[in-house]
């Protein structure tokens, strides 16, 4: 998943972090509601909204806006709250796939339509790309939650599928270093839940589209393809975007620069 990795880590996005930190609030209280109203309202007794509640936690989002989030699972408000897959391909036949939590099916498909065809891409069919990917859990936890054989070891415990640690000291436009464990899609609860009686709460858990194989893109289609998965991710329609370029550290350092 490197060319993924290397996309989320490039902050060419930097000038829009407060408008970022304000959207990943908004999704994250969606989150919650959207778990909360499909169980019961208690994390303790909804694995699905325990995720949520845990990862609004791990990025600050406050009690009250989590409580909020909460009871507005049961006013009512969140009946017409849709989970939405679109499927296309960006410039150099890079695979994207994008999720949205939405009130308005119409509102999303125009816009992330229109994002696909002004920036070099085009929305396909359901499963045009998804045959692609795998559907898996992902925990990620800090460098400092433990070394990488003490975080492989409680992952085989637990019953995790691989790990990957990356603790290098990043640069300015990378992410901070870390361990990402991956789970069986179906085993995501049961991994997080035991890894975190060892190593403590992760930095985030969540069921993701993995790609099976990745597309090289080089040259300019590199510049247009990250201005696709901006727009896309600038929709507040959208809550994640996964796409499966691979791209090399020559030309990530000049779209950086």
């Amino acid at each position: 998943m490197a060319g993924h990795s290397k996309f989320k880590n490039i902050m060419h996005r930097k000038g829009r972090a407060d408008a970022q930190r304000s959207k990943l609030f908004s999704k994250l209280s969606r989150d919650i509601t959207v778990a909360a109203k499909s169980g019961l309202p208690d994390p303790a007794m909804n694995p699905r909204l325990r995720l949520a509640v845990n990862n609004a936690k791990a990025e600050s989002l406050p009690k009250d806006v989590i409580q909020r989030a909460i009871n507005k699972a049961s006013s009512g408000d969140a009946d017409t709250m849709e989970e939405i897959r679109y499927e296309g391909r960006g410039p150099g036949g890079v695979g994207i796939i994008v999720e949205a939590l939405t009130d308005n099916r119409n509102r999303a498909g125009s816009n992330i339509r229109a994002a696909f065809s002004k920036n070099g891409g085009q929305l396909g069919e359901i499963n045009s790309v998804a045959f692609m990917w795998d559907r898996v859990g992902k925990i990620v936890y800090p460098a400092e939650a433990g070394t990488e054989d003490a975080v492989m070891e409680a992952a085989i415990e637990a019953g995790a599928q691989d790990v990957e640690s990356d603790l290098v000291k990043p640069d300015i436009y990378e992410d901070a270093p870390g361990h990402t464990i991956w789970t069986a899609f179906e085993d995501l609860n049961d991994v997080a839940e035991a890894m975190s009686k060892v190593l403590g709460d992760p930095k985030s858990t969540a069921l993701v589209w993995k790609p099976q194989s990745e597309v090289p893109v080089t040259g300019e289609t590199v510049g247009t393809l990250m201005k696709l998965l901006d727009a896309l991710d600038a929709e507040d329609d959208v809550s994640a975007v996964y796409s499966n370029e691979d791209i090399s550290d020559e030309d990530l350092a000049k779209l950086g620069g």
